[in-house]
């Protein structure tokens, strides 16, 4: 029954990597540089790296906008998020799980009565609107830097584009892993509080209670990313605005950069050791940073080139997330509480802490269970990346073969 209720967040962690998480590689498949299945593939090993060394960073944000008090409202919210999110990428709209999730949970607030955390909303509201200014600023800056280099070192075309295929993949597996560190909480956050596992031990490592969940998650991400992010990475990387190979390179370091510094707690406590303030460790949407980097771009290069249309479509999509995914929440609460007889949660009494009014779910030798799981999905996981890899290879030799017969047809 407990693995029942999670499978609203592998849904939600479906969702994301079918939209957001794809956008870490959509300018390098937009342009042509980089294969679809082969930035499918470092996405998805890259994601799950990120996620479990780094996924703690942001949940406690979202602990604090609302606590999820009842294993039913964490599996409700998860499936309002994920619902919301998967209406949208039927429309290739680029939308945020962080916007679904953190609608579903003021959803939550309403129904059960709690109250919505406003300096931890506003936080999250403002990294909703700084993200894309901070990406569009840093492509601008690192597109002036990367044409200087280019200048001054005069590097030959065909080796320029050869360097620029390579960092194409090297800063596209940096944006993946820093993806799923940041946005791994809104996949599995909601149910962090309420499950206490034991320690899996694989031999070589250990995963506390927390990582096992944000394996559970990760794995999700990467099978959305295999099986239905190729429209959305299209639509970030080629429609809104058209890219060559260098601003590419460009929108994906950019975007993978402005993921990491909400990410990293280690970055955050180095600031606050020079005397600056501490960075908010927030989730943010790769979707809007990696759009905000695409208009930057576009704005240096001059406005005709932008597609406004889409934007205002995209723009569309991001107020209508939050709200869409509240009111799926809120009824979904009602009716399950209503006609099923779940218990979805309750309101905390004054002077209570959240994490107080909490039940956590015990183990129930559900260890064991992820422990089997996690090895069979992981193994899945490696067949699937040595069959395209063969795969890949096959292609390349067929192409190689080709090539050398139209030659010796000409001679």
């Amino acid at each position: 029954m407990i693995l029942f209720f999670l499978t609203s967040g592998l849904f939600l962690g479906w969702s994301l990597g079918a939209n957001d998480a794809s956008n870490v590689f959509g300018s390098a498949v937009g342009s042509k540089m980089v294969s679809f299945r082969k930035a499918a593939i470092i996405a998805s090993i890259a994601v799950i790296f990120g996620a479990v060394l780094q996924g703690a960073g942001a949940s406690d944000t979202l602990g604090k906008l609302g606590a999820v008090n009842a294993l039913g409202g964490s599996f409700t919210l998860a499936l309002a998020a994920a619902l919301c999110v998967y209406l949208m990428t039927k429309f290739s709209l680029p939308v945020s799980t962080t916007q679904a999730i953190v609608g579903a949970i003021i959803g939550w607030n309403l129904f059960t009565g709690n109250r919505t955390d406003s300096a931890t909303l506003s936080k999250i509201v403002i990294t909703w609107i700084s993200g894309p200014v901070l990406g569009a600023l840093f492509a601008v800056l690192l597109y002036i830097l990367l044409n200087k280099i280019k200048k001054n070192l005069k590097i030959h075309l065909i080796s320029f584009e050869s360097y620029i295929r390579t960092g194409l993949i090297v800063v596209g597996a940096f944006g993946a892993y820093s993806l799923g560190a940041n946005n791994i909480a809104n996949v599995m956050g909601v149910f962090v509080p309420v499950f206490n596992l034991q320690d899996l031990n694989l031999g070589l490592f250990s995963l506390s209670s927390s990582q096992q969940l944000f394996l559970l998650g990760s794995l999700a991400i990467a099978f959305g990313i295999m099986t239905y992010s190729k429209k959305v990475m299209e639509t970030v990387g080629a429609n809104i605005v058209e890219l060559t190979a260098e601003s590419a390179l460009v929108v994906v370091l950019a975007g993978s950069l402005v993921l990491f510094i909400f990410s990293s707690t280690g970055l955050s406590d180095f600031f606050v050791k020079t005397g600056l303030p501490a960075i908010p460790m927030v989730p943010i949407s790769s979707s809007q940073v990696i759009v905000g980097c695409v208009i930057g771009i576009g704005l240096y290069k001059g406005v005709r080139n932008i597609n406004f249309k889409l934007l205002g479509e995209i723009a569309l999509g991001w107020v209508a997330t939050p709200v869409m995914s509240g009111l799926i929440a809120f009824f979904s609460l009602f009716f399950m509480k209503n006609i099923f007889g779940i218990e979805v949660g309750h309101k905390i009494a004054e002077g209570l802490k959240p994490s107080d009014s909490v039940p956590v779910i015990p183990d129930e030798n559900m260890s064991g269970i992820i422990k089997y799981l996690l090895l069979g999905i992981v193994v899945a996981g490696l067949l699937t990346i040595v069959y395209y890899y063969l795969l890949e290879r096959k292609k390349t030799r067929e192409l190689k073969l080709s090539e050398e017969k139209f030659w010796k047809n000409m001679l």
